[in-house]
């Protein structure tokens, strides 16, 4: 049996949407992204959402509004994808890594210890979809001793008074935060699209803004929508509707946009993300953890508690007891069978760049431990109940070889 990792979900639905971009004459950015924009922020129950050609672009953007730059510091999770970080190095800021808890989500009494006047932002990381412990987070940064200490460097920052808290939503689209949308618990949330992800448009990503008072999304908007495209004073559509040629370059801008061709992906996705994509995602979820639940060496990842729902992006099982060479040779053993697993991810502090910075692995302990015995299992919506059950005895059959 041949069991890809992760194909994009490619429907008829889809194909005729990018159809119908193709064959109207606009294929960069014009109604098929404002549409994606505003469905997402209809889905997500945010007031704006701006749509860029990836979440790091997405992350540079934010970070090029907040003003961060040389000299600055922001908190990330030490277990995460390197995009995470490499936004912040591109700044000119310093990424200030801490360690995570064993649901893999970002450790707040870390993210604590690790504030300074220097700390601008945390981003944290809803890795394989579930939300991190953003109430204990908020409480943190708002409170009374974090404020005294931050500085700002220009007038956004000093609208808020505290580090920015962005969440590195790349894997949870649809994910929940005490009964709400969870991008309803933090500042700027950014969204991927990537082929892999719940909702894909090939490549892309989505910022979405819940900003508190003083600060006017809609404003914020129009920036980033301005930012995202050279700091040009009118996209081509917006020429090509008015008649009018003429446009002015008004900032040092980026060259970040969304096309339609893409948007379209996204749009015919995410309309029945919650009828299909969601439900078959727990679907898979459910199947695996039927199986692993009356296994004494799983370690079932966490996917719901009293306040957070995952959207069920990654099955991060681990295995109880065994080494780093021990799951690589159980991956090795799981391949030669057709089915494909994954590791989420290599630790940043593990990669030559950061090593190369002076980040230790060492440093990190529960970062090290989560990944020496984590295997991602696939979750897409093609996934058969059979092929799942095949996977789940091809683990197990693999694991009992290895452990012997």
């Amino acid at each position: 049996m041949n069991i890809p990792f992760s194909p994009p979900y490619i429907d008829d639905d889809v194909i005729k949407e990018v159809v119908d971009t193709l064959q109207s004459g606009w294929i960069t950015s014009g109604p098929k992204v404002k549409a994606l924009e505003k469905l997402t922020a209809d889905l997500l129950n945010v007031e704006k959402a701006v749509c860029v050609n990836s979440w790091t672009s997405g992350a540079l953007l934010v970070m090029k509004w907040l003003g961060i730059g040389e000299g600055d510091e922001v908190i990330v999770p030490a277990y995460t994808y390197s995009a995470t970080a490499l936004s912040v190095l591109h700044t000119g800021a310093k990424p200030v890594m801490v360690d995570i808890r064993e649901d893999f989500t970002i450790d707040p009494e870390k993210i604590k210890a690790a504030i300074t006047s220097k700390t601008k932002a945390v981003l944290c990381v809803d890795i394989g979809g579930l939300p991190c412990d953003y109430d204990a987070i908020n409480n943190i940064l708002k409170s009374e001793a974090v404020n005294q200490q931050f500085k700002a460097s220009n007038d956004i920052q000093a609208k808020f008074g505290r580090p920015l808290l962005i969440a590195d939503a790349a894997h949870s689209f649809g994910a929940s935060y005490n009964g709400k949308s969870s991008a309803l618990s933090q500042d700027i949330t950014i969204i991927s699209l990537h082929a892999v992800k719940n909702i894909t448009t090939a490549e892309g990503g989505v910022i979405c803004l819940n900003l508190p008072k003083p600060f006017d999304n809609a404003e914020v908007y129009d920036w980033m929508k301005l930012n995202s495209l050279n700091g040009q004073t009118a996209d081509a559509l917006t020429k090509s509707i008015s008649g009018s040629w003429k446009y002015d370059i008004v900032s040092l801008g980026l060259k970040i946009n969304l096309t339609d061709v893409c948007a379209a992906i996204g749009l015919a996705q995410m309309r029945k993300y919650d009828s299909k994509l969601l439900p078959n995602r727990k679907r898979i979820y459910n199947h695996y953890t039927d199986f692993f639940k009356n296994k004494p060496w799983a370690i079932i990842p966490p996917v719901i508690d009293d306040k957070r729902e995952s959207s069920y992006h990654l099955y991060l099982l681990r295995i109880k007891g065994i080494t780093e060479a021990q799951r690589d040779e159980m991956i090795k053993l799981i391949s030669t069978s057709g089915a494909s697993v994954n590791v989420h991810f290599t630790p940043m502090p593990m990669l030559t760049l950061f090593k190369g910075l002076g980040y230790k692995i060492e440093d990190y302990s529960v970062t090290y431990s989560n990944y020496a015995n984590e295997i991602s299992l696939p979750v897409y919506v093609q996934l058969t109940d059979e092929q799942c059950t095949f996977i789940e005895e091809q683990i197990e059959l693999a694991y009992n070889t290895v452990i012997k």
